[in-house]
């Protein structure tokens, strides 16, 4: 049994931790949550212990880490971690900060921890088939992948001044997505932003509306769109073109009905939100870590896949600031 401790009670904790329960292999040990009221919540829902990162770092009855905290401590927390011997699921990105990012991997680079940065839309069904077949030549040669990621709502301000923007909070995932898909690195980055749905956004030093392209090592083409704005649900789009045809995983509905009359053709709208969206991608995700602890052969995102979609996401950054396409090895 791998007994597991949460690091960071939020939304994304309380997820991730009730996966833990659910999971035959594994078991929730303890966790913390710097506000008492979250860790109070979670751990009576899930009648768990509560323990300090100190306690938790200390007891050799703690085989693993989740690191769900606010993401400019995720660095320090992976780094406790390690040196005290426990294995660790990090939620992305491994810090708001590149360098400090980079400092973080070349620390914890000697271990033999096993440390897994949390991109979960890699464990989506739908995207994995899409990848499978992608890399199975079934679009033959890509040569162009469009990526459509639109948040129903935006998230509260308070939220976006501490995020890192959307590039590294939003977009991360497509920048990650697209290495999946095309099992290959970006060269460089063309980022156009502004403020559409919410001037608080922009009066936070950030932007709710983004077009994003890519070249990648090969010459294949990938283009980012992101909105933190979609009225009708969480839309969540993948296509990718190539010289024998094209896939596409298109959104998931909140049913498959459709309607047939005068007025015309309808159907439901896409899943509200990231929860229902990706909710068998979470727990196939946790599944993932906990199979990888047991000594299965799994290969799950790592510190190397969180450092590459950081570094998109300053590139990102740097073009839209400077107006100017960024060549990545600008950033070395």
């Amino acid at each position: 049994m791998i007994n597991i401790a949460l690091l960071g009670a939020g939304r994304i904790g309380s997820i991730h931790s009730a996966n833990v329960v659910k999971n035959e292999h594994a078991q929730l040990a303890a966790l913390y949550d710097p506000l008492q009221a979250n860790a109070d919540r979670l751990a009576g829902e899930l009648r768990c212990e509560q323990m300090t990162p100190q306690q938790i770092f200390a007891s050799d009855d703690i085989h693993a880490v989740l690191i769900c905290s606010p993401a400019d401590t995720h660095a320090d927390l992976i780094e406790q971690a390690v040196a005290a011997g426990k294995h660790v699921f990090c939620e992305k990105p491994i810090d708001l900060s590149l360098q400090r990012a980079r400092q973080c991997r070349q620390r914890v680079s000697q271990s033999n921890c096993k440390i897994m940065v949390a991109f979960n839309r890699r464990f989506d069904p739908d995207f994995q088939t899409l990848q499978q077949r992608v890399a199975a030549g079934g679009v033959g040669v890509v040569e162009l992948v469009s990526i459509i990621s639109k948040d129903p709502v935006a998230p509260p301000i308070e939220y976006i001044k501490v995020s890192g923007g959307l590039f590294r909070d939003m977009t991360i995932h497509d920048f990650d997505m697209a290495r999946f898909l095309l099992a290959e690195d970006m060269v460089s980055v063309s980022a156009q932003a502004s403020c559409r749905v919410d001037a608080a956004i922009s009066e936070a030093g950030d932007v709710d509306t983004a077009v994003i392209t890519m070249t990648s090592a090969s010459g294949k083409l990938v283009q980012i769109s992101n909105s933190r704005r979609a009225g009708f649900g969480y839309d969540q789009r993948i296509e990718v073109h190539g010289s024998e045809g094209m896939l596409v995983a298109q959104n998931i509905n909140e049913n498959t009905v459709v309607a047939y009359n005068q007025s015309g053709v309808s159907s439901a709208k896409p899943l509200p939100s990231f929860l229902e969206r990706y909710e068998a991608a979470y727990r196939a995700e946790l599944d993932s870590f906990v199979r990888c602890l047991m000594g299965e052969p799994i290969t799950v995102p790592g510190m190397d896949d969180g450092l590459q979609a950081l570094m998109l996401a300053e590139a990102a950054g740097l073009s839209l600031q400077q107006r100017r396409t960024v060549n990545l090895s600008e950033l070395d």
